[in-house]
């Protein structure tokens, strides 16, 4: 039966879940992130067989045994996030066909243009379509200037020009995803002809995509220990400010189904999973709503995606990999008579601050849009910058930002609600169909309406990645 309510203090929620931490570790055994491993990155040295610029009788041993001291250096300062291999040195362009092979298994190239006419060996390196960085000294030539034009043609390229090595160290964290987006698996579970195809985002970011049927998800349910959820969900009562609607019964179900999509995961080697959830529920596919899997999915640095949203499960990968805080997927609500967009889901993240960091408070309730099985209401009580984005397709990212003023509890609308500020909420209404570029139909409003908020302003990185992967970065607001 449902609990009743009572007064919780979000102190005594934090140090009641530090408290619970070695009974939860214990009973719970959560998903481990894939480890991935260091980013490997490909070093290459373009030069001109004879030197003009910057000086004729520039020593090439010399420079690249400086620039290779510097790599190592950054090495030492990210042990275990970034491996450099090769360093050759290409003299022409006929010389990179033979070199490809050798990017099979590497993330990202590294390139430095050591002298002026590097240009052609430059362009047929960015052709090959890996993710290259030009590191371009001061005085070793002039091929940053094509920087723009390669972004401009969707190749995946940036530049750095400078003298500090140190402005490497903001790509450990790029390469870092590149590599996770590359090397992470994601399970899409959606009735047969209605599932997302994953085939571009296979093709622009490496991502795997497998589709188990709903039948794995029930398989896994029944084999998952009842008593262990049973003792799941005594913890995950305890630690709740309270329970308003669901009955006991339930939430032992959902925490079950987690225990299931766990192992389904382990099993598929995927650390992401997002399923048609409404509609498996309403048609008996589920044997409980994933709202719980989801949350604890999320805190846990895996990724739990509502609605069978491909694009909102891609754009999680991205944005959770490098900042490590996990994406409120959310069917925003714009009042322009306030300048403010609420940002509302029946599903949320309790660690939206940072994986690791402590809890937000949550209130277990039913699934507000037909009052039935658990979701989980989080008291968002975090206030700062916030970032608001959505693939759209591999290739266009929108993105936005604005500033979270706090919690909303209302029974309108979903249960878990974020107030943010915004600029101006009329410029943001109106640029919304800018998602209409990507080729979205207008009818389908879900793909028109969701959007992923996260803590943190992180539109730059996510235009590095932008430059780098070849995606165009669409500002809304």
């Amino acid at each position: 039966m449902s609990q009743n309510s009572f007064p919780f203090t979000r102190r005594g929620f934090v140090m009641s879940a530090a408290g619970a931490g070695a009974v939860l570790s214990a009973q719970t055994q959560p998903l481990a992130a894939l480890s991935h491993g260091p980013a490997v990155v490909k070093k290459v040295y373009l030069s001109a067989r004879r030197a003009g610029w910057p000086r004729p009788d520039m020593d090439l041993a010399q420079e690249i045994k400086e620039i290779e001291a510097n790599l190592a250096g950054l090495e030492k300062r990210y042990p275990g996030r970034i491996q450099f291999v090769g360093g050759e040195t290409l003299y022409e362009a006929a010389q990179v066909e033979p070199w490809a092979p050798s990017l099979a298994e590497v993330d990202a190239v590294l390139a430095f243009n050591m002298t002026t006419g590097a240009y052609p060996m430059l362009d047929k390196v960015v052709a090959l379509g890996k993710p290259t960085l030009l590191f371009a000294r001061p005085y070793a030539g002039h091929d940053w200037t094509h920087a723009s034009a390669f972004s401009q043609l969707g190749k995946k390229a940036d530049v750095v020009a400078s003298s500090d090595y140190a402005e490497l160290d903001p790509y450990v964290d790029a390469f870092n995803t590149i590599r996770h987006l590359r090397l992470s698996k994601i399970l899409v579970v959606a009735p047969e002809g209605r599932q997302p195809k994953g085939a571009g985002y296979s093709q622009h970011f490496g991502t795997t995509f497998a589709h188990p049927p709903y039948a794995e998800i029930k398989a896994a349910f029944a084999a998952a220990s009842a008593e262990e959820a049973r003792a799941m969900a005594a913890d995950y009562i305890r630690l709740a400010v309270r329970v308003v609607e669901p009955p006991r019964n339930e939430i032992e179900d959902s925490l079950r189904l987690y225990l299931g999509i766990q192992d389904l995961m382990r099993r598929e080697k995927a650390n992401a999973i997002t399923i048609d959830c409404l509609g498996g529920f309403g048609r008996g596919d589920l044997p409980a709503y994933p709202c719980i899997a989801f949350s604890k999915l999320n805190d846990a640095g895996q990724y739990g995606v509502c609605e069978c949203d491909l694009e909102s499960t891609m754009t999680q990968l991205l944005v959770t990999s490098f900042s490590s805080k996990p994406g409120f997927v959310s069917d925003p609500v714009f009042d322009t008579s306030r300048n403010e967009v609420i940002h509302a889901h029946c599903v949320s993240a309790t660690a939206m601050q940072g994986i690791g960091q402590p809890p937000s408070p949550y209130i277990l309730r039913t699934h507000l849009e037909d009052h039935k099985g658990v979701s989980v209401q989080v008291l968002l009580e975090g206030k700062g910058p916030v970032t608001v984005a959505r693939f759209c397709g591999p290739a266009k990212f929108l993105v936005s930002t604005g500033e979270a003023t706090g919690n909303v509890d209302d029974d309108r609308g979903c249960r878990t609600k974020m107030c943010t500020k915004v600029t101006d909420a009329r410029k943001f209404l109106r640029n919304y169909g800018m998602v209409n570029i990507s080729g979205v139909s207008p009818s389908n409003t879900r793909d028109l309406l969701h959007r992923v908020v996260f803590y943190g302003d992180h539109t730059e990185m996510i235009e590095r990645l932008g430059r780098l992967t070849g995606f165009q970065v669409i500002h809304e607001l």
